[in-house]
């Protein structure tokens, strides 16, 4: 199929109305295929307060979730291809203290899938006192449901899950994560807790009164330094330009054919959700990337306001990188904005 630049110029002018409507100060837009990027714009203002200042192509973003599936899970795999680890070693295989009932049943599957039975969130940094104490925790808590009797989205696992790559690899994510993914892609505006003023903001911080601006938006994420495998990670929109490429070229020399198509295939679609190994995958249900998106498609969102979905069945991707949560988190308006950017998008294919 090739692409209607009138229509894909349209999704684009979705997003600078979208902005001056109030949805979100800013963002980063990437719409690209197997033979490169087709558009790319930043658009709106990376802050308003205390200043108004301008987004750029170099803006960095606070990812939020994006991080369990650009960092943890390709980390995950790419940590199993090299026979470290297997989907179906049981978690307390590696944490002694993952003890409880139905405990002994689970598996890292499970903790991809968000199929665990964990709670989706708790205020570890209330309950806690650091990061080794906070696995400590999760791997205690009792769960909320049997395992793999339903799937229900929790940071807990991937937490869990970044610790277990921790131990494997003998270093921290930020670390593990620019060795094998970031710095082999070439992603070099990528990394945990960034340098420099180029950040878009997120939240005002309700302490200091000011935005938090390179500093990790997720609470939990920012008690463990900023170093976490739900939260934590930053990049921009040419870096995930190169993430999404090697993703819409099916893994491309960096994930097997094999293990790309075990990543992306729908392992939950019983269970209410639909789920890869970290992915979100496009089922019969509603899906952030649109309402015409290709069955099987794959993407995540992250509560800052960011997106990404892959196409490979009509070659196309998304990025939607925005600021949504600066000011203030009560702004939802991304969560309907994004199913119609992504059907605008799609709507520029036709057929030859």
């Amino acid at each position: 199929m090739i692409i209607k630049k009138e229509k894909l110029n349209s999704a684009f002018s979705m997003v600078d109305n979208a902005i001056s409507k109030g949805y979100f100060p800013g963002a980063q837009v990437a719409v690209g295929r197997k033979n490169g990027v087709l558009r790319t714009d930043s658009l709106g203002s990376r802050c308003l307060y205390p200043n108004k200042l301008p987004m750029t192509k170099d803006t960095v973003f606070d990812l939020a979730s994006l991080t369990k599936v650009v960092a943890t899970n390709t980390l995950f795999m790419l940590f199993m291809e090299k026979g470290l680890i297997s989907v179906y070693d049981k978690v307390d295989y590696y944490l002694k203290d993952f003890k409880g009932k139905y405990k002994e049943s689970i598996t890292i599957f499970n903790l991809l899938t968000h199929t665990a039975g964990f709670v989706p969130f708790k205020a570890l940094y209330k309950l806690c006192r650091n990061y080794e104490d906070a696995v400590k925790y999760i791997c205690g808590v009792e769960l909320e449901y049997e395992p793999e009797t339903k799937c229900i989205y929790s940071d807990f696992s991937f937490i869990l899950l970044g610790y277990i790559l921790e131990k494997i690899g003998g270093s921290r994510l930020d670390v593990l994560c620019d060795k094998y993914i970031f710095r082999p892609l070439e992603m070099h505006n990528t990394g945990y807790n960034p340098k420099g003023d180029n950040i878009a903001a997120t939240e005002m911080d309700a302490e200091s009164g000011k935005p938090f601006i390179g500093v990790c938006h997720d609470e939990n994420g920012r008690f463990f330094d900023g170093i976490s495998g739900h939260a934590g990670l930053f990049s921009n929109v040419s870096d995930l330009c190169k993430f999404a490429d090697m993703l819409i070229n099916k893994g491309r020399n960096f994930i097997s054919p094999l293990g790309f198509a075990a990543m992306t295939r729908n392992h939950t679609a019983s269970l209410g959700e639909d789920r890869g190994y970290g992915w979100c995958v496009k089922g019969d249900r509603n899906s952030s990337g649109g309402d015409i998106i290709s069955i099987g498609s794959f993407g995540h969102t992250g509560f800052t306001g960011t997106s990404m979905w892959i196409d490979v069945e009509n070659d196309i991707y998304t990025i939607l990188l925005t600021n949504r949560v600066h000011p203030t988190r009560e702004n939802n308006n991304i969560i309907r904005f994004r199913r119609l950017f992504g059907n605008s998008v799609l709507s520029s294919l036709a057929n030859d």
